[in-house]
């Protein structure tokens, strides 16, 4: 199935020069988005994952629906406030500018193997401060899933050595 062509090229957004890419057409198209989830869930499956962790608010698309398919509990990582529980946070760099992310500190630890999952690979600075929070408590990385590769952007260099999975590569 061709689901590159479920996938929106935004110019200049958010900001002049900036190439967004846009995968809500692929959710809209719940056949493409099943086949998606299913061979995203396929390779996954090969690491031997016990918990899937995704990031607000892209790797949401993703990250429950593959814990569904696989079985496995959903750990959310969220913006600084919005996690009711004690949390631990990691600060990274974005394309565009800083953030933070924070995780409830109870909800992986060293018996884990984690799935890092998010929508797109770019910088690697999400990923690599979701791949911090899951380490501060414990946890292995299984391994690091994105929907998309930016490759010209090298966040794959951030991961090190951990096992990356992508589906799709510009």
């Amino acid at each position: 199935m061709d689901y590159r062509k479920y996938i929106a090229e935004i110019p200049d957004f958010p900001k002049p020069g900036v190439l967004f890419y846009d995968i809500t057409p692929l959710m809209a198209a719940p056949e493409v988005y099943a086949w998606v989830i299913k061979e995203f869930a396929r390779e996954i499956a090969k690491t031997n994952p016990t918990k899937v962790i995704a990031a607000e608010a892209r790797g949401f698309f993703f990250g429950p629906a593959i814990a569904l398919e696989l079985g496995l509990p959903f750990i959310p990582i969220r913006k600084k406030g919005k996690l009711p529980r004690k949390t631990i946070g990691a600060q990274y760099a974005l394309e565009y500018g800083t953030d933070s992310l924070y995780m409830h500190s109870d909800d992986v630890d060293k018996n884990d193997r984690v799935v890092i999952l998010d929508d797109i690979l770019a910088t690697g600075g999400t990923a690599g401060a979701m791949c911090e929070l899951a380490e501060i408590c414990g946890a292995q990385i299984a391994c690091c899933a994105f929907f998309m590769e930016l490759e010209f952007l090298r966040g794959r260099n951030k991961l090190g050595s951990r096992h990356v999975i992508t589906l799709v590569k510009k």
